[in-house]
């Protein structure tokens, strides 16, 4: 995700809905800005507390940067209409069986003319995983959908969303879940995984030329992730 395009900077009021682990989280605490990381799971939001603890105590923010937690439903967010300059739905509408609700839910929360990021699993790569498995999204909490591309937007758009932007991500990530798939998803154990996932450690840690180039090129291709830059209309939003 690029934050430059979203405008994250000092300052800046940003959601995280269903931020998991907290990796957007931490990068828009990072830039200055006052962060609200959101999610139904409260024992990871543990995990994001003390990162933001941490990252504070060992001096990665700049001064005035501010990083809460609040636990809740993104079918219900609560927050005050246009509370927020950036709103961040990373990898959860594709969880989420009444997803025009929570984009509602997503413009609601956004100011006239603030920016909003979403991606979602990318309609080839996820096919692949869901011909090749049943056990990888027929799991409780797992994935309710695949997006077309021109579903998604017509979605977004239709809650008052304007679309400014795309791209595609993380192709070297679509052959590990493939091989996932093909051997099992709850085999832990199996080599070629196994192999493939430490090489993409090694990726995330070093992020080498040649790797960091392969995915550049195939991400058009390949990319699990398809990532829609927008910005909301200055149009009220009224929420469904």
């Amino acid at each position: 995700m690029d934050f430059d395009r979203l405008g994250v900077g000092p300052g800046s009021k940003v959601i995280d809905v269903g931020c998991g682990a907290g990796r957007h989280s931490f990068e828009a605490y990072r830039r200055g800005a006052d962060v609200v990381a959101f999610d139904q799971d409260e024992p990871e939001l543990a995990n994001v507390a003390s990162m933001f603890e941490a990252m504070a105590s060992e001096g990665q923010v700049p001064d005035g940067a501010a990083a809460r937690t609040v636990p809740g439903d993104a079918l219900e967010l609560p927050f005050a209409d246009e509370s927020f300059d950036c709103v961040i739905a990373s990898e959860i509408l594709e969880h989420i069986p009444e997803d025009d609700k929570a984009i509602w839910q997503l413009a609601r929360v956004v100011r006239p003319g603030g920016t909003v990021a979403v991606t979602v699993p990318r309609w080839l790569p996820e096919r692949v995983c869901w011909l090749l498995s049943d056990a990888y999204h027929e799991v409780e909490g797992g994935h309710v959908r695949i997006y077309r591309e021109s579903e998604l937007l017509g979605k977004l758009v239709a809650a008052g969303l304007r679309p400014v932007g795309r791209e595609h991500a993380h192709a070297l990530h679509s052959p590990y879940w493939w091989l996932k798939c093909a051997v099992g998803v709850d085999r832990e154990d199996h080599p070629l995984p196994k192999a493939y996932h430490r090489m993409l450690v090694w990726d995330m840690m070093r992020a080498p030329l040649v790797t960091r180039t392969a995915e550049r090129l195939l991400n058009p291709l390949l990319g699990k992730s398809l990532v829609l830059y927008l910005v909301k209309r200055e149009a009220t939003v009224v929420a469904r």
